[in-house]
């Protein structure tokens, strides 16, 4: 699998792979996190004029994405119940989703570590798949944090 910056040629199989994404959360006792509309159209735009949305293929076809950003993250400026492991310069993990294809997020993973050492991620209580995934793939549990409507997250970083 590999890994490059989404183009408006991968837009309709990316809003269906997020499509698939929400259904499979609702499915697992994980309803409200990204609830019927998230990630909506305009924002998946703005991360991919902004360089963030990549998308992660195996031959031809799009197997999965993920916004990526390094950098000071607002959400995480405050975190409670706990504390980040160090005050670095981090990567941020944003709405990693796959169209059910083992593999997408050791490739994110790869990708990510080759831009910036130290990475951070999110998830809802309720998302014990993702909870399962990063935790086995060397993230700690740090706290939580909350979005931008005032949602907590568990949040977890990985050096």
């Amino acid at each position: 699998m590999t890994v490059r910056l989404a183009e408006m040629r991968d837009f309709d199989t990316i809003l269906k792979i997020y499509d698939r994404a929400r259904r499979f959360m609702a499915e697992t006792g994980n309803p409200t996190q990204w609830g019927s509309h998230y990630p909506d159209p305009e924002l998946l735009k703005e991360d991919m004029e902004g360089e963030h949305l990549f998308v992660i293929t195996d031959g031809d076809r799009v197997r999965g994405v993920f916004s990526f950003l390094v950098g000071p993250d607002p959400t995480y400026s405050i975190i409670e119940d706990g504390a980040w492991h160090s005050d670095a310069k981090y990567g941020t993990i944003h709405r990693i989703a796959s169209d059910g294809a083992g593999g997408v997020f050791s490739a994110c993973l790869e990708f990510c570590l080759g831009k910036c050492a130290y990475l951070r991620i999110d998830t809802h209580e309720n998302n014990k798949v993702m909870q399962h995934v990063v935790t086995k793939n060397g993230f700690c549990r740090c706290g939580i944090i909350y979005t931008d409507n005032g949602s907590p997250r568990i949040a977890f970083d990985r050096i």
